[in-house]
């Protein structure tokens, strides 16, 4: 008798516990708790867009990849530059000689005179390297210019190869982003021909275009950049900052031919995607497009 009643109260007590095991087995949303479920629910894709409507440019269905600007935060894609006249006459040619100027100083631009609807995208220094902008420049197919300065590249020019190898070009910004106005002719060829030397070794090539940088020159600059192959010194008329574009002189609105300087990122402002993303609107709402700098100049 006292064995069958010990027998009852196992049993029993088995009967208690196993449900204990079950009633976790429910939903792990519930389990987890609201913290922990936001961790593993599926993320709504627009809390993952950056500002003013630019996404990442990874990902999306099969409507998404045949309309790559709605990715990027426009409304409609980006008008095909027109093909650009010939360079006029005593312009640096396309193997960026110069006819009948050969001792002549490199012109100071921030406008390229021209009748297409374009304006010209420009970037310095190379601090930034998102590669999600590498993808918006071949989604876009973007013909931006990157004025590179070698201590601030530092080990990133992989990035810029990358950069390359989907349509943008690199350009000179120096070796060492020194302020360049008033230094001996040595110290700014130096500054020059090295970042020359610095990207023929890396990538092959010598680029014609230099902007100086804080865009300050002066006559020594213009021949130290002459003598280190240079065609043009590029300045901006506008500039693409963390609110809006401003203008260094004439009318505060983009013209065919402008040149732009998109500012580099901030700690609190809006990302080179996003910036570039604001000036690609403006640009549509003026009627333009983008053109390779370089076809120009």
């Amino acid at each position: 008798m006292r064995t069958r009643r010990a027998l009852t109260a196992v049993l029993l007590a088995l009967a208690v516990t196993a449900p204990v095991g079950c009633a976790q087995s429910v939903d792990p949303i519930e389990r987890l708790g609201k913290k922990a479920a936001e961790r593993v629910a599926p993320r709504d894709a627009s809390q993952d867009a950056p500002h003013d409507g630019a996404t990442d440019g990874q990902g999306g269905g099969r409507g998404e990849d045949r309309q790559p600007y709605r990715r990027w935060g426009l409304a409609a894609p980006l008008a095909s530059p027109p093909a650009p006249a010939a360079p006029l006459s005593g312009s640096p040619g396309p193997d960026g000689t110069s006819a009948g100027r050969a001792a002549a100083l490199p012109p100071v631009v921030d406008h390229v005179t021209t009748r297409d609807p374009v304006v010209f995208l420009t970037y310095d220094d190379g601090a930034e390297r998102d590669p999600r902008f590498v993808d918006m420049v071949r989604e876009l197919r973007l013909p931006v210019s990157m004025f590179l300065t070698d201590s601030v590249v530092g080990p990133g020019y992989g990035h810029f190869a990358r950069l390359r190898s989907v349509g943008a070009s690199l350009q000179n910004h120096t070796l060492d982003h020194a302020a360049l106005r008033g230094l001996p002719y040595a110290g700014q060829r130096a500054e020059i021909c090295g970042q020359q030397q610095k990207l023929h070794a890396r990538f092959g090539l010598r680029p014609r275009l230099f902007r100086p940088p804080y865009g300050r020159y002066d006559t020594t600059t213009l021949r130290a950049a002459a003598d280190c192959g240079i065609t043009a010194l590029v300045l901006w008329r506008a500039s693409m900052g963390p609110a809006d574009l401003t203008y260094t002189h004439g009318p505060h609105r983009l013209r065919p031919g402008d040149i732009v300087a998109v500012d580099p990122d901030e700690m609190l402002g809006p990302t080179l995607r996003e910036r570039t993303t604001r000036l690609l609107r403006r640009i549509q709402e003026e009627g333009l497009t983008v053109g390779r700098l370089e076809d120009y100049l």
